[in-house]
């Protein structure tokens, strides 16, 4: 139920001027702590130059190293890596176009193709997914991990679940609360979320229990530096997945996985497969993906193609 919840919310939620991913780390001294399952980014006032650069995301140690569209630097003094590490990131960069290579002095060096643009992003969104409010597990601790961290601009909780007082008294003042029908596509604005701020220190919890949490304090040039590396993510990734390789695979308008047999949305990955009773393996039908995302999103397909096309911000999140 939460997997096609998820993937109905994400649909519901495209638009000209945001980017919608999901399933993103957010954990900045403990990697792997956290998993945000939905994120929005809103175009900023250089989001078109970002786009410009590449569909796919750039390596973090790309973006962070010695290196700008100027005079080419020998890769040895661009990135405090290992050798193999630095030639791998040096390649990925390559491929998807935000470097390109020359020689300087006999030895390997690189450039960068465009200015790694500042303030493509406007607003960064998290949102927890609890359709049913009654199995709330982990849900009020990985809010409060949010709201404490502040990393994000705004964190929201979406459920399908009637909204009490009593929900609302259990979680973070500052997260916002809507109600959505996977079903309808509607969603109800129940509690507005507080602005966060990502620019002021954050306190990561690392565990809680009865009689102590452990904590860590996060700087505010870690948590830009996660941000910057959560968008990146976000922007290359998206939020659909593979359609089922499978007789019975389709793929819904909006591009989610669907299964012909069962009539619903499926989760390729869990459901589908040899412990499926069902299944006959084929290749997994076009699920437009890209050219969905590309309509749908500010996410640009062909970023060498006409240039920047979109007037960015135009919009608020609901």
């Amino acid at each position: 139920m939460e997997y096609r919840f998820e993937l109905a919310l994400c649909a519901a939620l495209e638009s000209p001027d945001r980017v919608v991913a999901r399933q993103l780390g957010a954990g900045v001294e403990t990697p792997g702590t956290r998993i945000v399952d939905v994120c929005l980014l809103r175009a900023g006032p250089n989001f078109d130059d970002r786009a410009a650069i590449a569909a796919e995301r750039i390596p973090d140690p790309a973006i962070e190293a010695a290196v700008g569209p100027g005079e080419a630097v020998p890769v040895a003094e661009a990135f405090d890596l290992p050798p193999d590490r630095a030639a791998a990131v040096v390649d990925r960069a390559v491929e998807v176009g935000y470097l390109e290579r020359e020689r300087r002095d006999g030895r390997p060096a690189v450039r960068a193709t465009a200015r790694y643009p500042d303030d493509w992003v406007d607003e960064m969104v998290a949102v927890e997914n609890k359709p049913d409010l009654g199995r709330p597990g982990d849900l009020e601790a990985q809010l409060r991990y949010d709201a404490a961290l502040g990393l994000f601009d705004r964190v929201v909780l979406a459920t399908a679940s009637y909204v009490t007082r009593a929900h609302l008294n259990r979680i973070p003042e500052a997260v916002g609360v809507w109600r959505f029908d996977p079903e309808t596509g509607e969603r109800e604005v129940v509690r507005e979320a507080r602005p966060l701020d990502p620019d002021a220190p954050g306190v990561e919890i690392r565990d809680e229990r009865p009689s102590r949490t452990d904590v860590a304090l996060v700087d505010p040039a870690a948590k830009a530096r996660k941000r910057r590396r959560i968008a990146e993510r976000a922007y290359g990734k998206g939020w659909r997945p593979d359609p089922p390789a499978c007789a019975h695979g389709e793929a819904t308008a909006d591009g989610r996985p669907r299964c012909a047999e069962f009539g619903r949305v499926v989760d390729p990955g869990r459901e589908c497969g040899s412990g499926c009773p069902a299944f006959e393996p084929a290749d997994p039908p076009d699920a437009a993906r890209e050219r969905l995302r590309d309509e749908r999103t500010a996410w640009v397909a062909a970023p060498d193609g006409d240039g920047p096309r979109r007037q960015s911000g135009l919009s608020r999140f609901l």
